[in-house]
């Protein structure tokens, strides 16, 4: 059995199982990429010749080879961690991790589990999103830092989070055309930029990479918009531009929309955090829209309600890398704790590790309160009675105010996808249950919080056939 299982290979898994390991845990790191990063970190092949540029995070290349050196450190590459399952015997309780790699199954044995699945961009349905075209700032990002390749070449990106000036930057260098930058906010007030001074110190370098990435940008003549968004995609078979609106300070379009035209409209209006492992293990989770909606509970040394699962980096919470960082190293040494380690060292890292998470989370939440999305807005533009809500099952938006017109007392996320299997297919939700749980909260007038949100079920992600017999094999 393992001591240590940890699901994510990001900023947090890498720097938990390093914490851990360094203090003497066998660490086992399963995760789907190729390689160790996560999405912020992601690299291209070896193969590519290309160094790596890790921005404004000077510590993660240290990470990472310290991550990929370390003996007591072994990895599952390509591989999804599809389910938790839990047997209870002499010892105590044991935790089964489902694996699906290479077209089979395998069961994984954890003392512990660190889940640190990351984030994924928060999805936002509107008329025409599901255009081949349409897609999220974080993927065509993926395709450049990995691949090189430049998903489109006449760009316009939309939504209210800062990443979007760092990927035109990006996008710009490879050879794209900006046609406009939308974002749906203002620019910072003076309240807020005053606000944000405390948590400057230690962070200059991720504040100078926004303002260098706009700097190039506004020196490009590209066009920077603010108070507007997209409203609808426009196009066929596939994107040939989009509307744009200007809103009011609710985010509501206001006036006439005008159209761009462009190959390729990136969204970006902030990070949802990847929950489903932890939501099908049992964990408690509590709603924090300035943390990215649902998040798992915890407490002070990332421990969870269910027994021997632990959680670090975005499913706490989006906060970004550092905190990402800082979360995963102090639930690694915490979890080194749990199992029995009792060194000076180990009480002196747990120390340090405190005062760095407390400095690291001072930063990331101005940026949390900031950049906070303005939720029910977002619903609203799903509102046309064509608009595909689930994309995976094709329920309209026609549908949704039927089953909610039809059935008065129905007030649950849940509810909602038995009726009309929005959040039945393969994405198990996680394109669609913010968009349902803010319309089902418009409808009944109460917040999203009180929608709830969708059971996640045994496979979160869907795995070939073969993984199944895997259950049945004898334990890693």
């Amino acid at each position: 059995m393992n001591e240590l299982v940890i699901v994510g290979a990001g900023p947090a898994g890498m720097a938990g199982a390093v914490a851990a390991a360094e203090h003497g845990i066998d660490v086992l790191v399963i995760d789907e990429q190729a390689q160790g990063g996560g999405q912020i970190f992601r690299r291209p092949p070896a193969s590519f010749g290309v160094k790596t540029n890790y921005g404004p995070y000077r510590w993660a290349e240290q990470l990472i080879a310290r991550f990929e050196s370390h003996p007591r450190i072994r990895t599952m590459f390509r591989s999804t961690a599809y389910g938790v399952l839990r047997d209870r015997d002499a010892s105590g309780m044991q935790l089964q991790i489902g694996v699906s790699r290479d077209g089979h199954g395998e069961t994984v044995a954890a003392g512990r589990l660190l889940i640190a699945t990351g984030a994924y961009d928060m999805p936002v349905a509107f008329p025409g999103w599901t255009l081949p075209g349409v897609m999220t700032v974080g993927a065509a990002q993926s395709l450049l830092k990995s691949q090189k390749v430049l998903a489109g070449r006449r760009i316009i990106l939309a939504g209210s989070h800062p990443l979007l000036l760092i990927a035109a930057e990006q996008l710009i260098d490879a050879g794209a055309q900006i046609a406009e930058i939308a974002f749906a906010r203002g620019l910072p007030s003076v309240s807020e930029a005053a606000k944000a001074i405390p948590a400057a110190p230690g962070h200059l370098a991720v504040f100078a990479e926004a303002a260098r990435a706009t700097a190039k940008l506004v020196a490009r003549g590209v066009k920077i918009s603010t108070r507007t968004i997209v409203t609808e995609a426009i196009g066929k078979s596939s994107l040939r531009g989009a509307k744009l609106s200007r809103v009011d300070r609710n985010w509501r379009p206001v006036g006439t929309s005008r159209e761009l035209e462009g190959d390729l409209l990136l969204l970006g209006y902030g990070f949802s955090p990847s929950t489903e492992l932890a939501r099908q293990a049992g964990c408690e989770m509590l709603w924090s829209s300035k943390l990215g909606g649902w998040v798992v509970r915890h407490d002070a040394s990332f421990a969870t309600s269910a027994e021997s699962i632990y959680i670090a980096g975005e499913p706490t919470g989006v906060a970004g890398a550092e905190q990402s960082w800082a979360e995963g190293w102090h639930a690694g040494l915490n979890i080194a704790y749990s199992l029995g380690v009792r060194t000076q060292e180990l009480t002196k890292a747990l120390a340090d590790s405190e005062t760095h998470l407390t400095k690291s989370a001072r930063f990331s939440s101005v940026v949390q309160k900031m950049f906070e999305p303005n939720r029910h807005a977002l619903a609203h533009l799903s509102a046309p009675k064509e608009t595909i809500v689930c994309r995976c099952e094709l329920v309209t938006s026609e549908r949704i105010d039927e089953v909610l017109d039809l059935n008065p007392f129905l007030s649950s996320s849940s509810a909602l996808k038995l009726e009309c299997r929005s959040g039945m297919g393969p994405c198990q939700g996680r394109y669609c249950e913010g968009t349902v749980s803010a319309r089902i909260a418009e409808a009944r007038k109460s917040d999203i919080e009180s929608s709830g949100y969708f059971t996640a079920h045994f496979p979160i992600k869907p795995v070939v056939l073969n993984a199944y017999q895997g259950l049945d094999d004898s334990q890693k």
